[in-house]
């Protein structure tokens, strides 16, 4: 290009206006010399990716009954109202039927798609709109609530084009990526904008295994379920939900990575469920002052909090106050990429895990169980170490007590002199929350008591609908 010009001699140059020439074309000459790249075309970029994926991507409409208060319940008892009521006992609640709309991604030519848990998981009725203004009735495959998936079918008449999946690790914080929906309706719908962040967690289930990709690129209601694509093209996330007080975009979305996304998805194609593996440790991130603690540099890693005695870690030789520093020999950089790197991983798998434990390096070798394991083994060891056995309220009488949906186990027996007999709970009393986390079902008391330090003193929310009170109690583990 302009390689003959880096022979010449500024000094020999007197015009200092003719000097900044020269060093103008020698950088222009630089960029684009071989193994730099020109930056590409932003606009041709998306207007390929949108012309490639639209054909892919698919309008959702879901039909889904719902359980939803009696409005006029208030009203019942008062006289003024009461000659408009055709009995007295009125329904608490009742079932009404609710349309929603959200987006899909076709993965095959077989016609399975790719959506959001919170599209499809419930629906009663799904329809499949294509971009070519077909519609076809759908069946749900599987679904997957902790990563907020889902997949469903269609039998198309036509060829189905396919989206085509990248690799969501590689991404880096501030690439250009594309978005693909249905916002409110609005069928191929184009947005673009760039990663803002990378491992947000929590964002919809604080006990998920959610890691999600934060974008800046305008994403409203009914995109759920819709391509998060780079500018090759390639689906990198699968957008899930926004963060708003107006209900509409505020530049703060999220989407599930595609290497989550797409190995959920496969699995859900054949198994048509998700079966998690299970390590058997509670772990948390590493901070400054815990790092100096165990003489280390840096916060990198995840920091054994407790072991499941018995279970995979504890057999493989992991111990409270080792830090996990690489999983299959990728580096964990905190709690949450190690659980979801497990979740990921199919039970029964010989995995290396890399730990430090006194400023030592070591690879152990870890044979992950399965979650059906894992809710078998907390349970007999929640009984034991609170003394007593647990059972999960029924639908009648959550509504008997008034109480929400998923809140709450029944005390089915209590051991003499155990803890729970000691701090001075009966047969028949409520568990209501376990620490300020809410206990939803007899595997969520489990997992909550089964990984506590010998010894604890835990706060223990619970009611008693016999005298209909409710208060806090401290109870010490075994």
């Amino acid at each position: 290009m302009y390689h003959h010009h880096s022979s010449i001699r500024f000094s020999s140059v007197k015009d200092p206006i003719a000097v900044a020439l020269l060093f103008l074309i020698l950088l222009v000459g630089a960029s684009v010399q071989p193994g730099y790249g020109a930056p590409p075309d932003l606009a041709t970029a998306i207007v390929d990716v949108a012309k490639k994926n639209i054909p892919a991507v698919v309008h959702i409409e879901v039909t889904e009954r719902k359980e939803v208060p009696n409005p006029l319940l208030p009203f019942e008892k008062n006289p003024f109202f009461r000659h408009f009521f055709s009995h007295r006992n009125m329904p608490k609640k009742y079932q009404q039927e609710v349309k929603g709309l959200g987006s899909g991604v076709i993965m095959d030519s077989h016609g399975n798609i790719l959506t959001s848990y919170h599209v499809a998981g419930g629906a009663t009725k799904i329809e499949v709109q294509l971009s070519s203004g077909s519609r076809y009735p759908a069946k749900l495959v599987g679904t997957d609530p902790k990563t907020d998936l889902a997949v469903i079918r269609i039998s198309a008449a036509e060829a189905l084009p396919a989206v085509t999946f990248g690799d969501s690790d590689k991404l880096e914080v501030g690439e250009w990526v594309v978005a693909i929906g249905h916002p409110r309706g609005l069928d191929q719908t184009v947005t673009q904008g760039i990663i803002s962040a990378k491992h947000r967690r929590g964002i919809l289930d604080p006990t998920s295994y959610q890691d999600f990709l934060q974008t800046d690129a305008p994403i409203n209601p009914g995109n759920s379920g819709g391509p998060l694509l780079n500018l090759k093209g390639q689906v990198i996330g699968l957008n899930a939900a926004i963060a708003t007080e107006s209900g509409g975009s505020e530049g703060i979305g999220f989407a599930v990575p595609s290497n989550i996304a797409l190995h959920i998805g496969k699995t859900l194609i054949a198994h048509g469920k998700v079966e998690r593996a299970w390590i058997g440790v509670t772990m948390e991130d590493l901070t400054p002052t815990k790092a100096k603690s165990l003489g280390l540099e840096g916060t990198k890693g995840a920091l054994v909090v407790a072991t499941f005695k018995g279970g995979p870690a504890d057999r493989a030789g992991i111990a409270k106050g080792n830090v996990v520093v690489a999983y299959q020999e990728k580096p964990v950089p905190d709690a949450g990429a190690l659980q979801n790197a497990v979740a990921v991983t199919p039970a029964g798998s010989r995995v290396k895990m890399t730990v430090l434990r006194g400023g030592k390096r070591q690879d152990l070798t870890v044979t992950l169980g399965d979650m059906n394991d894992a809710a078998r083994a907390f349970s007999a060891s929640a009984n034991e170490r609170l003394g007593g056995s647990f059972r999960d309220l029924g639908a009648k009488e959550t509504e008997k007590l008034g109480l929400d949906e998923k809140v709450g186990v029944v005390i089915a027996s209590v051991e003499p002199k155990g803890p729970l007999s000691q701090a001075g709970f009966e047969q028949g009393d409520i568990i209501l929350r376990i620490n300020g986390q809410t206990v939803s079902d007899t595997g969520s008391l489990a997992e909550l008591v089964a990984m506590l330090p010998s010894g604890e003193q835990i706060s223990v929310l619970a009611a008693d609908p016999k005298k209909d009170v409710a208060g806090t109690v401290k109870v010490t583990v075994r």
